[in-house]
């Protein structure tokens, strides 16, 4: 008897090693039940004929501030997620309200997450400088997929900076769990002097905000936390990385047997620190933006396989927290989310600078499985979510910042044509975006995605 599945997708099928030219996913009861490369006998309740287009596994951001802007939410960043092609979050345990640090604030961000999710999301902890460690077991134990620690003090509240010594005894305790833990690496002492030598500059030249944050900032910190990562044993990952030396220091201490991952970011890849003349504000971030043979090396080091992930750093203020004319006044960040998959596809593989598998490496495949949700999320294969995106690499648009989904209404890539565009996407076989700009994902959609560590590492390294 022929199985009836929910749904079925005919197209181009991107796997992580392949492409499979006009085959069939099958989906049922969320999971992708089969899959067909000759089209035989299957049934469907619905099915979609996307002939000609890539059949693409969900991305996952790997790096999203829903609540830094109390403004966006769950939900707000969801409708970009869906929009954008991107079927789960993984979000960042610093809010306006407070740090998620504690058992009980991680449990009831999962119960309003539950609410207010259009997409899957799976939530990063932190540690407080002042509560100690005691917390870090009960956090694994609750479903953090990670952790994520600043070596900058952001925000002494909300953001604060965790100091070494901390960091040591922080990292020992989180091998335990076999959780990754992430870092901000920018050393706080060079930044804070360096923002007091070019303050005076911010009001005439934003790119003040560049010089403030020069890339040794970055280098220090970076090596400092593997470093602690390979005495420790600890899985680490390093947010954001701007710049080639930062790759380079990771490649070598992998040769070294410590765990690391590193990400960059869209933005270091499309923008470079002159667009902050005509950005202003908008451009300002942290890490800064670089040089423009910077962004040329990123997407270089992409194609050799050693970048692990490209995220957003979706942090989605809104206009009146980007329009002080001191460089120094405004906060730091740019929405992203929404942007993520189609900046990568047009500025990458439509330009020859990746291919489409490297695309689904970085987008996908590996965020799933540094975090510890590649049993469900992050390829195309059976058993696996039903986590979709159609798209099509005939179609191009000019973006229009005012038709994103979040509540910034406001991007750096306002203007920009961009080669490609999502047609549908799905999370575990729902459909949330429908193309068009029409979000048919709803608040409550989405899940909590509690991760699968299963390498715990006790031998440290001497």
């Amino acid at each position: 008897m022929e199985i009836s599945h929910d749904l079925l997708i005919k197209g181009n099928v991107v796997f992580p090693d392949r492409i499979a030219y006009d085959a069939t996913i099958a989906v049922k009861d969320g999971k992708i039940s089969h899959i067909s490369e000759t089209n035989n006998g299957l049934l469907g309740k619905e099915t979609i004929d996307a002939t000609g287009k890539y059949i693409l596994p969900g991305a996952i951001d790997a790096h999203v501030h829903c609540f830094s802007s109390l403004e966006e939410g769950f939900t707000n960043a969801g409708y970009s997620a869906a929009a954008g092609g991107v079927t789960t979050i993984i979000e960042m345990p610093y809010d306006a309200t407070g740090m998620v640090s504690t058992e009980q604030l991680f449990l009831d961000k999962i119960a309003r997450l539950e609410r207010e999710s259009v997409v899957d999301i799976a939530l990063l902890a932190t540690i407080s400088p002042k509560d100690g460690l005691d917390e870090i077991a009960k956090l694994a134990e609750a479903g953090a997929c990670g952790f994520k620690v600043s070596m900058f003090n952001t925000d002494s509240f909300r953001f604060p900076r965790i100091d070494e010594g901390q960091l040591l005894d922080a990292f020992s305790v989180i091998a335990e769990t076999g959780c990754p833990v992430g870092v901000h690496a920018e050393n706080d002492d060079i930044v804070k002097r360096y923002i007091r030598k070019y303050e005076d500059q911010g009001i005439a030249d934003p790119r003040a905000h560049v010089y403030s944050r020069p890339k040794v900032a970055e280098s220090v910190a970076a090596l400092t936390a593997m470093e602690l990562a390979y005495y420790t044993g600890v899985k680490l990952h390093l947010y954001h990385s701007t710049f080639q030396r930062v790759f380079d220091f990771a490649d070598y201490y992998r040769s070294q047997g410590a765990r690391i991952t590193a990400e960059t970011c869209t933005h270091y890849l499309t923008l470079s620190e002159d667009d902050m003349v005509e950005l202003g504000a908008r451009g300002k971030i942290n890490p800064p933006l670089r040089t423009k043979q910077d962004v040329t090396d990123l997407w270089n080091l992409i194609a050799c396989g050693k970048i692990d992930m490209v995220t957003s750093d979706h942090a989605p203020w809104t206009l009146d927290r980007k329009e002080n004319i001191d460089i120094f006044q405004n906060a730091s960040g740019a929405p992203g989310v929404e942007t993520l998959l189609p900046i990568m596809y047009s500025e990458g593989v439509a330009t020859g600078k990746i291919t489409i598998l490297d695309l689904v490496r970085v987008l996908a495949e590996n965020p799933a499985a540094t975090f510890g949700l590649g049993n469900c999320k992050g390829r195309i294969g059976v058993g696996m979510d039903a986590d979709i995106v159609i798209f099509d690499p005939q179609k191009s648009y000019m973006l229009d910042e005012q038709s994103l989904h979040s509540s910034a209404k406001w991007s750096p890539y306002h203007n920009r044509k961009i080669h490609g565009k999502i047609i549908n996407t799905f999370v575990r076989g729902r459909k949330v975006y429908n193309g068009d700009g029409e979000v048919v994902g709803k608040a409550g959609d989405g899940s909590f995605v509690k991760p699968q560590h299963r390498d715990v590492k006790h031998d440290q390294f001497i």
